[in-house]
Parts: C-alpha cells; structure tokens; sequence
C-alpha cells in the first residue's frame, strides 16, 4: 500500500478549482497510477475526512519542439475529490471566501 503523500502529489490552484472548494470539491495532481480508491483512502488518510466521491481525468502531454527535434511533455492526472456535506479540508480554509 503506498503512502497518502505519493499518490497525492499536490493540490490544484486554479480560479476554477477554488470556485469549487464552496461545493465541498478538491482537485489534486495525483500519481498516474493511483486509482480512484487509492486517491479516497489517501485523501481520508491525508485529512481526516470523509469522501463521497472521486472523479479523475488523464491528460496526454504537450508536443514541445526541441530544435528540429520535437518531444512530448509527460502527461497528468487531475483528481476532482468531492467530500461529504459539511467536510472541510482546513489546509484550504483560507483560499475561499
């Protein structure tokens, strides 16, 4: 079983994401192979709180050009983590208004 900390890599700070921390939803960078019940019990872990539901997304690299050689930047995967109502991750407290 891997740690919380290595399936989470970090959170995402967007204008989008942070609109969605008013709706019990948390977006984390996670590990490319984490699945969806590994990101849950690392979130629980992590935070002490409970999840409802986990929703992930892969996302290929960009093509960079190095050159006349050209490459692809290496791929992410994006976790939206929505908690149960009245679950708060305090880390984030201060981001909403």
């Amino acid at each position: 079983m891997k740690s919380p900390y290595e399936v989470i890599l970090k959170p995402v700070l967007s204008e989008k994401s942070t609109a969605a921390m008013g709706q019990d939803k948390y977006t984390f960078f996670v590990s490319r192979d984490a699945s969806r019940t590994d990101i849950k019990d690392a979130v629980e872990a992590a935070f002490k709180v409970r999840v409802k539901a986990v929703n992930t997304q892969n996302r290929q690299g960009k093509m960079r050009r190095m050159g006349v050689h050209t490459g692809r930047k290496p791929g992410t995967k994006k976790a939206v983590v929505t908690l149960e109502p009245g679950q708060r991750i305090p880390f984030f407290e201060g981001l909403t208004k």
